[in-house]
């Protein structure tokens, strides 16, 4: 119950729904690099925009209630009840190309979009680690 009090407070919920993405946009990131120069493959995509939408949405509903779990829902993303995200990516291309052997991934977009998703998880994970560093502390009694 103490543990839940901490972790279900302030920004921390969203923070581990934005690893938790993040994570998973890098692995599909990495798939679509890897398969690429495959002729007719569809690359996978995850839209950043909807799911920062939604968590602000459920953040929202959520607003200060530490009791109440972060819901974050649209056509992609949804919490279980277990409180993990359950990610479901779409081929559809976001920027609506196809290219002449059948495929819809850009490897220069791919690589923007690798090194935006490690700026999102460097700064999330960062965040993080310091508030439970700061938990350690507290606990140890150290300053």
């Amino acid at each position: 119950m103490i543990l839940d009090n901490l972790t279900n407070r302030g920004a921390t919920p969203a923070l581990v729904a934005t690893l938790s993405f993040a994570e998973t946009r890098h692995r599909l990131i990495a798939e679509n690099v890897a398969n690429w120069h495959v002729p007719g493959y569809k690359a996978k995509q995850l839209d950043t925009d909807g799911f920062q939408s939604a968590l602000r949405k459920a953040l929202d509903e959520k607003g200060s209630d530490f009791k109440r779990t972060l819901d974050v829902r649209n056509d992609q993303v949804q919490t279980t009840a277990n409180g993990n995200l359950n990610i479901k990516p779409s081929d559809m291309p976001s920027e609506n190309i196809l290219f002449h052997d059948g495929t819809n991934a850009s490897i220069e977009q791919l690589m923007t979009d690798l090194a935006d998703t490690a700026m999102v998880y460097e700064a999330s994970n960062t965040i993080l680690r310091g508030y439970f560093e700061g938990l350690r502390k507290a606990i140890r009694g150290t300053v």
